[in-house]
This record gives C-alpha cells, structure tokens and sequence, in this order.
C-alpha cells in the first residue's frame, strides 16, 4: 500500500480537526485542570494527595461504566445522524436516560458501601513515604464528598455524547471549559481557605468538581433545549420515555458488551495500579503523578478515536462503505504521527513535573522514569485506541469486548499479578513489562481492522 493512501486532502484534515480539536480542547482542558488539581492536593502532602488519587479509582471506574453504557446508544445516534434521522436520535437519547440511571444507581450503592475495603487494597507497606492510616482517611473523606458529583455527571453526559455524535462538539466544549475553570478557582478557595472561605483541604477539593459537574450540566442542557433548530431531536425528547421495543433491544444487544467492556477495562486499569502499589506509597504517589500528566498528552488519540467513531459512523450510516474505508485509515495514521511527536514532547519535559509536588525525592524520581515508559507507550496506545473506535463503528462490539478488556484481564493482568505478588521486580521493571503487553494487541487490532468485517450498517430504515 503506497504511503499516499494514508496522506488525506487539506479538506479531509479539515474536516477531521474540525470535530477533533474541540473534543481535544474540551479533554484537554479537563485534564489540565485535573493535573493542576492534583498538584494543589500534592502541595498539601503525600498522604493526601495518594488518598485522593485511590479514591479517585473508584469514581474513574464509574465514569467510564457511564461512558460504555451511553457508548452503545452512541453508535446507533452517529448512524441515525448519518441518515438525517431525527426520531431514531429521540429514541436514542430516551435509552440513554435508562442506562445512566441504573448506572448511577449502582455506582452510589457501591461506593457508598464499600469504598474502605477497596482503598485498603492500595495500601501496603514499602519504601519509606507515607502514612497508610492517614491515607486511607484523607481517601474516605474525598470519596464521600465527591459522590454528589455522580448524578449530574450522568446527566451531562447524556446530552453532551448526543450533541457530538450528531456533529456538535463546540457545545459540550464550552460548557466543559466553564466547568473546569469554575473547578481550579474553588479549588483554589477551598483547599486552601482564600478569600474568606475555610481551608478544607482534600474536601474542598471534592467539593469544588461536584459544583463545577452541576455548572457544565446546567450550561449543556439549557443550551440543547433552547437551541432545537440546531438539534432538532431534543424537542419533544421527555414527552414520553416509552422506546420502539425492537430498537431498544437491539441497542442492548449491541451496547451491553460495550458497558461490561468500560466497567472491565476501567477495573483493570484499577487493578494494575493495585498490583503496582504493593510495592510501597511510594509508588502510589509516582504512578499518580505520571497517570495525571499523561492523561494530558492522551487528549490527542483519545479525541481521534471519538472521531473515527462519529466520522466513519456517519459514512456507515450513511452507506459509503470505500469511503468509510479510506477515511479510517488516514485518521488512524493522523492519530499514530500526532503521539509520535506528543511522545518526544513528554519524554522531554518527564523531569520537570514531578518537582513541582510537594513529596519526597523518592517518589519524584521514580515519577520521572515512569514518565519516560508512558511517553513511549503512548504511539502504541494511539494505534489500539484507533482500532477499538474502528471497530465499534460498525457495532462490532462482542469483538472490541474482547480486544479491549479481554486483553486486559487476560495478558496485562495476569503477567502484571505474577511479577507483583510472585517476584521482588523493582517497581520500574514491572511497570514496563505490564505497559508492553500492549503490543500483542496492536498486532491483532492491525488484522482485525484490515480484515474489513466491521464495515456494515446497523440502523434499520424505518424507527
């Protein structure tokens, strides 16, 4: 294959950046929030900041079950849109209210009930930072907090996933920066007690994202509902929560693997982080620092995936199965030559962050050099990420349930637990061994993508 093929027009990177760039800037900023939070946490001492990152595992998982579970409706929308559609989107949206309730309704009762067990599971002796029982308070006092963020999150992730996947990315965008700035000034406030407000540490900071989830909530949803002739599907949209029964259960067929696939892959990740941390708080507190920053740098193949999953979605949808084709492949090597260059960025500046934490030279050091793996990673990762949107564009979702978290529960799990709990590997080691499995699963997400099975329609005509 000639490398023109990969190479698209100045209107095709037109297009693309068009969707692409807000979701990025929206993510983007999110997660330069969350690093600048994180590093006023950090600035109030380890056991803090360790707590808050613990705890924040629990909700991470629940963020991504609301993702998975909105992200199979999602499929359907894009192909709805593709088709001018605007009762298949309606319809859509109504199912989505159902998932997110039950979602949310879990998630309240297990991190409500059992969020000292699982914190305890990161706590181990090792190294010679911390303070586990502290850790473990500062941890509950954050969780218990936070969890009044669950539900408008839920809400705003109805409409903004609605609004993106019909091709309307700047609203969600603006709603999620006044959300975020509205996050770092009270966590400013809070944490630290400015401008008359009491210092309430961990808490405030807890306590500034559950008012910044209802800001952006209120500003997407009154946007949609005042703006119909821009997204026709939301008038009417409550009238009725009854769903075309044929419809309803073929978005669960569809989207139940991918709800079980976020919950699975987000445990996972959770679970990597656990066998990590039995090597000391010392290692809690690096791997913190370095899944922080590199969240930042992901924004990039992060943003290209959900691009690839609306633009070729819509072409699905749409009919244009060469085109649909051709278009995946130059946004796939759009998303890998983007993270080669983001990967030099990050690898050179790995020294930097972490002295900007308040905590120890042990935990700085071993920071940097995990900052280093995941900026090499990161080419990888981008390459996966692409084939897993790739294949869920055309609902081929039993596939990506057992390329995404079926790879992690079964090779970067079980290598990662072994080397953890069966050998004394120093921390750097394990760390690279378990981020490498990565590149069995590109191989496979390369014949996968190439065999072509995924190019298909799957709305019906008619809703």
């Amino acid at each position: 294959m000639k490398i023109r093929s990969f190479i698209g027009t100045k209107q095709f990177y037109k297009m693309a950046l068009a969707i692409a760039i807000p979701i990025m800037v929206q993510n983007g900023i999110t997660q330069l929030v969350s690093m600048l939070d994180n590093l006023m946490v950090g600035r109030l001492g380890t056991e803090q900041m360790s707590g808050v990152a613990i705890a924040n595992q629990m909700i991470f998982v629940y963020n991504l079950a609301i993702f998975g579970g909105l992200s199979g409706a999602g499929i359907f929308a894009a192909q709805f849109a593709g088709k001018g559609d605007n009762d298949g989107i309606r319809s859509v949206f109504r199912f989505k209210i159902y998932i997110a309730a039950a979602v949310l309704a879990l998630g309240l009762f297990v991190i409500g009930t059992f969020n000292e067990p699982i914190i305890n599971l990161f706590l181990h002796e090792g190294g010679s930072t911390g303070d586990l029982e502290l850790t473990l308070r500062y941890g509950q006092e954050y969780t218990y907090m936070i969890m009044w963020g669950l539900a408008p999150f839920a809400v705003s992730q109805m409409y903004a996933t609605t609004l993106r996947e019909t091709g309307e990315t700047v609203r969600p965008m603006i709603a999620s920066i006044a959300a975020v700035v509205t996050n770092l000034i009270l966590n400013y406030i809070l944490i630290f007690g400015k401008l008359g407000a009491p210092a309430m540490g961990v808490k405030g900071a807890a306590l500034a994202t559950v008012i910044s989830r209802f800001v952006e909530l209120a500003l997407i949803a009154s946007w949609a509902h005042r703006h119909t002739e821009k997204a026709p599907f939301f008038e009417g949209v409550y009238r009725t929560l009854k769903l075309p029964p044929a419809l309803a259960l073929k978005i669960a067929k569809q989207g139940l693997p991918l709800l079980v696939n976020e919950v699975m892959w987000s445990a996972g990740m959770a679970l990597l982080t656990q066998c990590i941390s039995t090597r000391g708080l010392a290692a809690v507190a690096a791997t913190n620092i370095c899944y922080t920053v590199t969240n930042l740098f992901n924004v990039v193949f992060l943003a290209m995936g959900a691009t690839i999953g609306i633009v070729v979605g819509n072409l699905l949808g749409a009919g244009k199965y060469e085109e649909a084709v051709d278009t995946d492949r130059k946004l796939i090597a759009l998303s890998v030559a983007s993270c080669t260059v983001l990967g030099l960025l990050l690898a050179a500046v790995s020294g930097l962050i972490p002295q900007l934490y308040n905590t120890t030279d042990e935990v700085k050091s071993l920071a940097t050099q995990l900052l280093i793996v995941g900026a090499f990673v990161m080419v990888l990762d981008a390459f996966s990420n692409a084939c897993y949107f790739t294949l869920r564009s055309g609902g081929k979702t039993n596939i990506t349930l057992l390329f995404d978290s079926g790879y992690v529960w079964g090779v970067m799990i079980p290598v990662t637990a072994i080397l953890a709990y069966m050998t004394d590997l120093p921390i750097l080691p394990l760390y690279i061994i378990s981020y490498l499995t990565v590149i069995p699963k590109c191989i496979a997400g390369f014949v996968l993508v190439k065999s072509g099975k995924w190019i298909k329609t799957i709305v019906p005509d008619e809703v």
